[in-house]
């Protein structure tokens, strides 16, 4: 029983972590990429940029911080 509960732990953490991966890409990495390879460049988004890119870097790490403490769940 310790082995399916195990394997249901990790593959918990596993979606958590691959959330917080995702949330890292969509919300910090689109964002940089579209206004360095955008044609017309809008520097009064500047400030909503930082903020989401906060946000989203703090939803990220609170993902990988809960996957991290669920793998101590491990048998």
């Amino acid at each position: 029983m310790s082995l399916i509960h195990n394997e249901r732990t990790k593959l918990l953490a596993n979606a958590l972590d691959r959330a917080s991966t995702a949330c890292l890409t969509v919300g910090v990495f689109a964002p940089i990429a579209a206004a360095l390879y955008s044609a017309t460049s809008s520097i009064s988004a500047t400030p909503v940029f930082i903020v989401g890119a906060v946000c989203w870097i703090f939803t990220a790490v609170v993902l990988h911080i809960s996957a991290r403490h669920i793998l101590r769940r491990l048998q």
